[in-house]
């Protein structure tokens, strides 16, 4: 090495520190989709290959510096380098990484596929040397009582177990559940059809209770942007609002597959800066929206004050049932009050599951039995069970 001439050297640090950024980006992505994007790579070789070339970029900076100026240069090599590292092979490729994980991993797979395979088992055998290390010091698991029923006695830290217990199952349970079991469905969006007078769309506005709103031109199916209320809320009063500020106001649509995990998803509207999308089918129909909201209400959601009776859509009655309107979720349903009727990998209304069970379309004066949900079906509109009588059966 002393003998080499400085441009091998530097070469050689060019391309190492290129290597160590490449690895970190790569690892990054990785962790950033965590799991959901292909290829998979290996953790261990990512994290072996970005230290190496660290490891590389130092020793050679700190030669040259001995080699140019002694223990002076070696020490002012060793500090520069050092600060090169943290910017170019590991702040910098971390941040172009969280852009746009995607492409590195795909880039990853691509460029790194051979140096990953040779490293692995290197990695692999550096990995079992720290749990060896760490074994000592390995926190011995504790029994948790999941449930207030697998326990006589509790003391007052329980509530806040349970509620981290559930929390991370509403968590685990997203994977599980995707962007077409919450959705708000079409027939519901409250949308802003373009070809209306701007008089009936300003009048729209003035009620409207959301901020952004799909628009589109005679039929939802063809989405063109979405608007941003606040943009033009001071227009309304005065009904200064024109076509074209109307425009102004509005940006790209984000259209979501129906099949996509709410994980994913929580993590697309994070990576997108968006906090609404419109759910499409696999031939481009538009099926719905769904929010930033909707998927944090899936979370919190059983937090919520039990019995909490503010769903517009249920009406409580004095003998203890209620009237809910068919268009009403499952899901919110069963998070309102309590309950459990089915809803995974079926209908996702009251009305369809009522309609699914008579296997016909629903009439009035009918009851049917639903596990030990009774329902009878108070009115019927346009073939839709529009007000359903609900209540339990006693155990």
């Amino acid at each position: 090495m002393d003998t080499l001439p400085y441009a091998p050297l530097l070469g050689i640090i060019a391309l190492a520190l290129l290597w160590s950024a490449l690895f970190t980006a790569v690892d990054c992505a990785r962790q950033q989709l965590n799991g959901h994007g292909a290829p998979t790579l290996p953790a261990q070789g990512l994290v072996l290959g970005a230290s190496l070339g660290k490891l590389l970029v130092l020793g050679l900076a700190c030669l040259i510096g001995q080699r140019y100026s002694g223990e002076h240069g070696f020490w002012l090599a060793g500090l520069g380098a050092s600060v090169t590292l943290l910017v170019l092979a590991d702040y910098l490729p971390r941040r172009l990484a969280r852009r746009n994980p995607q492409a590195f991993l795909d880039l990853g797979g691509n460029l790194l596929k051979l140096p990953l395979a040779l490293l692995q088992p290197l990695g692999c055998l550096l990995d079992g040397c720290a749990k060896v290390i760490l074994r000592p010091f390995r926190l011995q698991p504790t029994a948790v009582a999941l449930h207030p029923q697998q326990g006589a006695t509790f003391d007052e830290d329980e509530p806040t177990e349970t509620s981290q217990h559930g929390l991370l199952e509403g968590l685990q349970a997203l994977d599980k559940i995707t962007v077409n079991d919450i959705l708000v469905p079409r027939n519901e969006v409250d949308g802003i059809n373009l070809d209306d007078p701007i008089e009936q769309i300003i009048e729209q506005l003035i009620i409207s209770r959301h901020t952004r709103l799909p628009v589109y031109h005679d039929d939802i199916n063809q989405v063109e942007a979405v608007l941003n209320t606040k943009l033009i809320s001071h227009l309304l009063p005065r009904a200064e609002l024109t076509p074209e500020k109307l425009q102004a106001a509005c940006y790209e649509p984000y259209f979501v597959p129906e099949s996509t995990p709410l994980q994913m998803q929580l993590l697309n509207f994070h990576k997108q800066q968006r906090r609404m999308g419109v759910v499409v089918d696999e031939y481009g129909e538009v099926l719905g929206i769904v929010t930033l909201e909707d998927i944090l209400e899936e979370i919190v959601g059983e937090f919520e004050d039990e019995q909490s009776l503010d769903n517009p859509h249920v009406h409580p009655q004095p003998d203890g049932r209620f009237v809910i309107e068919g268009t009403a979720s499952l899901r919110e349903i069963n998070r309102t009050l309590g309950w459990h009727l089915p809803c995974d990998g079926g209908p996702k209304t009251l009305n369809g599951l009522v309609t699914e069970a008579l296997e016909s379309i629903p009439e009035s004066a009918v009851c049917l039995k639903i596990g030990r949900y009774r329902l009878e079906i108070l009115e019927t509109e346009d073939n839709c069970a529009s007000k359903v009588l609900v209540w339990t059966l006693a155990r």
